[in-house]
């Protein structure tokens, strides 16, 4: 017995030993960009871990010196286009979820198949194509680009629809019932007691809409090509590794990850709980 118990503990020291050195690791990385980000050295090489020197010109710089990169309205454009993407894409997984938990209708086991198959390739794959029917229809220039970037981030979100339907697969039938038997429709079924209900899910999927057009580079890069005004945030950061800015913005690259990383950090920390619900639930169905 005291044998065993000595084993399990000598067990639970190792795994705990283990899982330090991992969480060292990933948040080596992290720390390092903190450091640069505050260094006063200019240039991306240098010869110590530490920096000789710490300065808060970094970030000073990224919102005064707007001449070659204007950090700020990129920032503005980011936020922007995350918000409305993220107001839009909830709406439609949600809805779209909701659908396919609650309805039966014809194509409806056909449609979640093809969904599967069309998840099962990354969204990339489609933006010459997509590229080329937003500029048919005058999308791809001027202050129309960011309403390019927010259908292209909204438009094909309802395919991601299986983690929501496995959480209001977990909601009892009984509930749509006695509210239609009270007169209520499926509309204010779904919007005056599934979602009060589903809380976890909704703030879930708030917080995946929001981080993805908020990090994307690939699709911002394609449809802004030379429009630095409508520029993201991702595609700014990126200029700033180019050969030509590389020496005089490299600690400014480091300062600016950090502002990004903010956002997505605050929100994830706060709602920490409600994203961890959201996806047992999800699972669970």
């Amino acid at each position: 017995m005291k044998s065993a118990k000595m084993k399990r503990r000598r067990n639970n020291m190792i795994v705990h030993i283990i899982l330090a050195i991992l969480a060292a690791i990933w948040v080596f990385p992290i720390f390092w960009v903190i450091l640069t980000s505050f260094r006063a050295e200019k240039g991306s090489y240098v010869s110590t871990f530490f920096p000789r020197a710490y300065t808060l010109d970094n970030y000073r710089k990224l919102f005064t010196d707007t001449t070659i990169l204007n950090f700020p309205k990129m920032f503005m454009n980011t936020l922007i286009i995350a918000v409305f993407s993220c107001i839009l894409s909830t709406f439609f997984v949600l809805s779209v979820a909701y659908c396919l938990s609650r309805l039966r209708f014809k194509f409806r086991r056909p449609y979640m198949n093809m969904a599967m198959v069309l998840g099962l390739f990354p969204g990339f794959m489609s933006m010459v194509a997509v590229y080329f029917i937003l500029k048919a229809v005058g999308l791809t220039e001027g202050s129309m680009i960011r309403l390019a970037l927010i259908l292209c981030y909204s438009g094909g979100t309802a395919l991601s629809f299986q983690i929501a339907k496995g959480f209001f697969d977990t909601m009892p039938l009984a509930i749509d019932e006695a509210a239609m038997i009270d007169g209520c429709t499926r509309w204010q079924i779904f919007t005056k007691i599934t979602l009060p209900l589903s809380k976890p899910i909704v703030i879930y999927t708030v917080l995946t809409s929001f981080i993805a057009p908020w990090v994307d580079f690939i699709f911002a890069k394609v449809i802004c090509r030379a429009n630095a005004d409508q520029y993201t945030v991702a595609i700014g950061l990126w200029k700033m590794l180019e050969k030509e800015y590389i020496d005089n913005w490299y600690t400014c690259f480091a300062a600016g990850a950090v502002l990004v990383s903010i956002p997505i950090a605050f929100l994830f920390l706060r709602l920490q709980k409600y994203y961890v619900n959201g996806l047992t639930g999800g699972v669970k169905g």
